[in-house]
């Protein structure tokens, strides 16, 4: 039960493998006796991988060569059929890094969307662990469904797929992780806040600056949680040919914004954060709020 990645041994029927041409192209194939695969350069039937070793080495009918090897799960993520759009590999480990998400551990996700990140969640939390995803559309929880199963071969113990609202639907307590990826995930800050055990975390996954900074200031006002952090990665391939070491032409730019923060125990008060915003951050109407005693003027430090 540990997906694509923990499995060993000669390719068998049933197995997802995935064949990179000479040029760095990959397809993924699910292996059937008697089968073939078809490409513009050429046929390879499915009887000559089945039996053979992991990292083999096959020709197709017009001679070209295959490395043969069974998807890695970024890899998988990144050829999954898709309903939602994904979260993209880069993602999806910072989420399981930053937010620590633990063997055993009991996440909440929302939304399920293709089912990638649902993949990710599961193989860290594992068997004893509990992933309880939360999709709005019937047809992209289906899409999930299949994708998660595809990954580990079967319905995976530890996954419990709902389609409905998340802060409608949601039940659970005692929940160490809540990841929310979703268009308007302030709206169940309060029902994370009631299902997060004092210490556990929330993290936030969106893709517009609005968004980010909506969020942001939702988790300061709610008062359940510690200052939240807020970020993004970008990933640069390079190219290694001898003496030319050089970045990439491509990268993976901007997929999404990361917001983590930690729950307080209940009828704890956050501290006071003090810091410089820049001048009318908060608008005119908060300066005026703040009296004559509380202006805030340039270069001066401002509460929350």
């Amino acid at each position: 039960m540990t997906g694509i990645h923990g499995r060993r041994g000669p390719f068998d029927d049933g197995d997802i493998v995935q064949l990179t041409d000479p040029k760095g192209r990959k397809h993924t194939i699910t292996l059937r006796p008697g089968s073939v695969f078809h490409t513009h350069r050429g046929s390879l039937a499915h009887d000559d991988l089945i039996g053979g070793p992991e990292g083999s080495v096959v020709r197709s009918s017009a001679g070209t060569a295959y490395v043969a090897l069974r998807p890695l799960l970024p890899d998988f993520t990144l050829s999954m059929k898709r309903g939602a759009t994904i979260v993209y590999p880069k993602d999806a480990a910072q989420i399981l890094a930053q937010a620590d998400v633990f063997p055993g551990a009991r996440v909440v996700e929302a939304g399920a969307g293709s089912g990638a990140l649902s993949c990710w969640l599961l193989r860290a939390v594992g068997e004893e662990g509990l992933v309880s995803s939360y999709e709005q559309r019937a047809d992209f929880a289906e899409i999930a469904r299949n994708n998660v199963e595809r990954y580990f071969g079967r319905e995976h113990p530890a996954w419990r797929l709902t389609v409905g609202e998340l802060a409608e639907a949601i039940a659970d307590a005692d929940i160490d992780r809540v990841v929310l990826d979703m268009l308007t995930p302030w709206e169940c800050i309060g029902a994370a806040a009631k299902a997060l055990v004092p210490g556990g975390l929330i993290c936030v996954y969106v893709a517009t600056t609005t968004q980010l900074s909506r969020v942001v200031e939702e988790l300061r006002q709610h008062g359940s949680f510690y200052e939240p952090r807020a970020w993004e990665t970008m990933v640069r391939d390079w190219h290694v040919e001898g003496l030319a070491v050089r970045p990439d032409h491509k990268m993976i730019g901007h997929t999404g914004f990361l917001v983590t923060a930690r729950r307080l125990a209940d009828g704890v008060e956050p501290p006071e954060r003090r810091r410089r915003p820049a001048k009318g951050a908060y608008g005119e109407d908060y300066r005026k709020s703040r009296g004559p005693a509380e202006g805030v003027g340039p270069g001066e430090r401002m509460p929350d």
